[in-house]
């Protein structure tokens, strides 16, 4: 009779072909939930920008910041919590300190998150990695009259992202403490002049309190069947847009236009998928950057200096990229490093770099948040689009 209670109390799946036969108690059925309470202190790495002794240095060599945390993990049984195990993944918000807040603000940010697991080191320590990905707001941007010192940072909105390691210790069932190193950029994507961007690079500690209401249970406690991955091809087709503003040579020097200039763009990509993880493929790629070999000419001092637009066909180019994707279970991370193949004009020469976070909204469709750059250095333009996943063979990893 106790055997018999047992076995019932033990969730066990069976896939049978392209049907699934599932037996959940609702324990591990559940979302687990977490909280995080995190502290950073970083160097400020300095700008190029201040080698030039006509600019004072607003920024301090430390800052700090405080960031709470929500994260929830797929149920334990679940095909997703197979293949991703110790994952989770959520929202932050954050409050940044520079030590001057006259010139630079206050930045207060939101951010997706994830974090998981990298290896175990022993039954109680584990190596994990994270990732931040957000919008700040709050900061004191560029003004010659009000704030000339700042020339770093160009808008009171920047995008933030921020990647990380660190070593966490199961101190009790619900609690964990964590410590590690981070590396953190804020930018506008060039929507405003300037853009230098600001570079952190800093250490973090923290504690992680598991706030779930079902009761903590072992990995083991699921019975889980995981199916054969079929390799097969899926087809990318992504639609973009966004805006930008622009550094125009004029005599050798940089001058910022006072307009806005439309991005819009799209690209289909043949990917191999490996696994649950990895799809390896090309895409190809076509932009229209309406800031793309804008020029200025001598103009009288004292009079306005006129910007102006080339021709259409010197503003747009058709590229070909390789791409990579590194799939978790509601975001993906898309690398792509490209070259235009058909293009006139200086500008869009080179190659180009796509960062690119897609965010699941149901099984083949996506939202597409990147950036771009240009000679692995250069900022290029931010990307704000949607997609489509076509022959996406992959199982569905949350099984309810």
């Amino acid at each position: 009779m106790a055997q018999s209670s047992k076995i019932k109390a033990i969730s066990s799946i069976h896939i049978e072909n392209q049907k699934d036969s599932v037996k959940l108690n609702k324990e591990i059925t559940s979302f687990s939930h977490h909280l995080a309470l995190e502290y950073r202190p970083a160097w400020v790495i300095p700008s190029s920008m201040y080698n030039n002794e006509l600019y004072i240095n607003p920024f301090n060599k430390f800052e700090q910041s405080g960031h709470l945390k929500y994260a929830f993990s797929l149920p334990k049984a679940s095909l997703g919590n197979l293949v991703f195990p110790n994952t989770q993944q959520g929202i932050g918000f954050s409050i940044y300190d520079f030590g001057n807040a006259q010139e630079i603000g206050t930045p207060i940010v939101a951010y997706l998150f994830q974090r998981s697991q990298i290896t175990i080191v022993s039954p109680r320590f584990s190596l994990d990695y994270e990732w931040n990905f957000g919008i700040s707001t709050g900061w004191k941007p560029f003004d010659l009259d009000n704030n000339p010192n700042n020339v770093t940072v160009g808008s009171k909105v920047n995008a933030f992202i921020s990647l990380g390691t660190s070593l966490n210790w199961k101190l009790a069932n619900r609690i964990s403490l964590f410590g590690g190193m981070d590396f953190t950029h804020f930018s506008n994507g060039n929507t405003k002049y300037p853009n230098a961007g600001v570079n952190l690079l800093g250490g973090k500690i923290g504690v992680v309190y598991d706030v779930s209401k079902t009761e903590i249970q072992s990995q083991d406690d699921a019975v889980l069947q995981r199916p054969k991955f079929t390799r097969h091809v899926s087809y990318d087709l992504v639609a973009f847009g966004s805006w930008r503003r622009k550094g125009v040579d004029f005599l050798d020097q940089h001058v910022a236009s006072p307009h806005q200039y439309p991005v819009v763009g799209a690209y289909f990509a043949p990917m191999f998928n490996w696994g649950y993880r990895l799809r390896t493929g090309f895409s190809v790629d076509a932009i229209y950057d309406g800031s793309a070999n804008v020029y200025t000419e001598d103009y009288i001092v004292g009079t306005e200096q006129q910007f102006f637009k080339p021709e259409w066909n010197q503003q747009v180019a058709l590229g070909l990229s390789a791409r990579v994707d590194y799939v978790m279970p509601l975001f993906t991370i898309n690398l792509g490093i490209g070259t235009q193949a058909f293009h006139k004009g200086k500008d869009l020469k080179g190659t180009y770099q796509a960062l690119s976070l897609k965010i699941r909204a149901t099984k083949n469709s996506f939202f597409n948040i990147g950036y771009s750059f240009k000679d692995f250095h250069e900022p290029n333009y931010l990307m704000f689009g949607i997609g489509y996943l076509f022959n996406n063979k992959t199982p569905q990893l949350l099984i309810n």
